[in-house]
């Protein structure tokens, strides 16, 4: 099975002072796709510069002709289908097609306070996202959409010419729990995980292979349920967040190895994180421009 690499772009530097060359830099290195967090502010960068998701793509996509530009991930958090559709059209048109919407329920970091509300509760999260991503399907594939539920509404939103990509752009779902792996099934034409959270602090690699190959057998399980062949989507798997931590960039023969026993479980794409010095996705960048460039050949 054929695996990709791809990079995800932190929004932490100015445009003029490191922000542009990333993005062209990642596509002379070959990634398949470079993505970037759709946050507010995120973690232990809250305090620092943080830009938005849909202006740095927008941007990006100006400077770069092959790579494929996505969010990893958007969430119902602070974004309404209504007006996220409306960007997404437009950033796919002005990338001329290559972009990907990484799309997740969200969590309970700043996001989920910063427009004032009380941070939702997992069920409610998971309801939102229920009824977020469906009608976010309609709005970029119909030109005209009249939407009333319980969280989203639409009247007569219109969205003409649509996406470049046809029917839509590609939603990379990221799911763990079962109403988000049947979105996937249902929507996506991608799936996504960083793994057990559990096993973050206390877990070994071995234990994190096997959660994820539980996940993976619970995405085929679903995916047969709602008459899906689940070959049809691919797996990405975000690192960083697993036990393996920053390890598989440590070196050459570290991603290979890393790379290689997920690649068996089943995933088609891997995204490791561009270098941040004195953070927790710091690396040698002599490394990490290495394993871009030979790691997937040095698979076989």
């Amino acid at each position: 099975m054929s695996l990709r690499l791809s990079t995800v772009i932190l929004p932490h530097r100015r445009w003029s002072e490191g922000g542009r060359s990333a993005w062209t830099r990642a596509e002379q290195l070959g990634f398949h796709t470079a993505y970037t967090y759709d946050h507010l502010s995120w973690r232990s960068f809250r305090d620092g510069p943080w830009f938005g998701a849909v202006p740095t793509l927008t941007a990006a996509a100006g400077v770069t002709e092959r790579l494929r530009l996505g969010t990893l991930v958007t969430s119902p958090n602070f974004r309404h289908p209504v007006t996220l559709a409306k960007e997404l059209i437009s950033l796919d048109d002005i990338s001329g097609g290559r972009i990907t919407l990484g799309i997740g329920a969200g969590g309970t970091g700043f996001d989920a306070t910063a427009l004032g509300q009380e941070p939702w509760s997992p069920r409610e999260r998971a309801d939102r996202f229920a009824e977020f991503v469906p009608l976010l399907d309609r709005l970029l594939t119909e030109d005209a959409v009249s939407y009333e539920g319980r969280f989203y509404s639409a009247v007569e939103a219109r969205n003409i010419p649509g996406c470049v990509q046809r029917p839509r752009l590609p939603f990379a779902v990221a799911a763990t729990g079962p109403r988000g792996l049947r979105l996937a099934a249902r929507h996506g034409q991608a799936w996504v995980t960083t793994g057990d959270p559990k096993l973050y602090e206390t877990g070994t690699p071995e234990q994190s292979v096997e959660a994820l190959r539980g996940q993976l057998g619970k995405l085929s399980e679903v995916c047969a349920a709602v008459g899906r062949d689940v070959a049809e989507l691919d797996k990405i798997l975000l690192t960083g967040f697993t036990p393996d931590r920053g390890t598989p960039l440590q070196s050459l023969d570290a991603f290979v190895d890393f790379a290689g026993r997920h690649r068996d479980l089943g995933f088609t794409e891997i995204v490791i994180h561009w270098p941040i010095p004195d953070s927790d996705f710091a690396a040698e960048e002599k490394v990490f421009e290495q394993i871009a460039m030979e790691g997937l050949a040095q698979l076989g």
